[in-house]
């Protein structure tokens, strides 16, 4: 973990109300894995840091995050200017781990849950694995552009209102997804209302003895293990997200007592 001054290189809007930011910051991108995350102080009138998933590496030492504009901090991140400089510390918690037996896996994204399995795409491809994205949003122009998705993967989309691809939640998608019957691992980031859903109809939705790691996302305000905020209840008894996650097992969390 390394406290670093990083300088912003480029800032885009690329999807309504969601930026990408690409920092200078060979540091944090030497160490950085997938899944891991960065606490950013968005400005002097923000008392807390923000966590924010790293999204994508480049070039050894450049790194990106994506991020919804929902607060004061991130409205802040969201007009920082190129030049500008962030303070940052990270890399932090555990990240994702792919099994060396795994030769196809499945990533499901729903909503803003691309933003840590960019960076875990990357990774499984330089392995050689097979790999297949499956995308949920509302609507097409909350899908993740896929002129950002890199070449030699397979992808599936879901939309609530049938703007793209199939229509329905993306948890609907499941069943009719050959990949889910071929995949060794899958890995999920999303809304906590759709790990409900993959936990308690694991059978339905051919994930049962699969193994299944999701990105948990709850609120943190240190992100070191102090504050004890971002405690949640687990099969192994309480952990802590910023430092046992936020990268756990789908069937390790206690999701009729997780409050989010």
């Amino acid at each position: 973990m390394k406290q670093v001054t990083a300088s912003v290189i480029a800032n885009n809007e690329v999807m309504p109300g969601v930026h990408l930011i690409w920092l200078e910051s060979p540091q944090l991108a030497s160490t950085a894995q997938p899944g891991q995350f960065v606490m950013v102080r968005c400005g002097e009138e923000t008392l807390l840091r923000r966590p924010l998933s790293i999204h994508q590496l480049a070039d050894g030492s450049k790194l990106a995050f994506l991020f919804n504009v929902v607060g004061k901090g991130t409205h802040w991140l969201a007009q920082c200017q190129v030049g500008n400089n962030i303070d940052l510390l990270g890399p932090l918690g555990n990240g994702f781990s792919i099994h060396p037996e795994s030769h196809n896996l499945l990533l499901v994204a729903g909503g803003i849950g691309i933003a840590p399995l960019r960076f875990l795409i990357d990774k499984t491809l330089e392995k050689g694995k097979e790999v297949t994205l499956l995308l949920g949003a509302q609507t097409s122009s909350h899908l993740y552009p896929e002129s950002l998705l890199p070449l030699g993967i397979g992808l599936a989309k879901t939309t609530e209102d049938g703007s793209a691809g199939e229509k329905g939640m993306i948890t609907d998608s499941f069943r009719g997804l050959v990949s889910f019957a071929v995949a060794d691992q899958v890995f999920a980031c999303g809304p906590t209302g759709m790990y409900r859903e993959m936990a308690s109809r694991k059978k339905e939705l051919k994930i049962e003895g699969k193994p299944v790691q999701i990105s948990l996302e709850v609120r943190m305000g240190c992100g070191r293990g102090v504050c004890y905020g971002c405690t949640v209840k687990t099969k192994q008894g309480l952990k802590q997200v910023c430092q046992d996650g936020p990268v756990f097992d789908l069937d390790d969390i206690l999701w009729d007592e997780l409050v989010c």
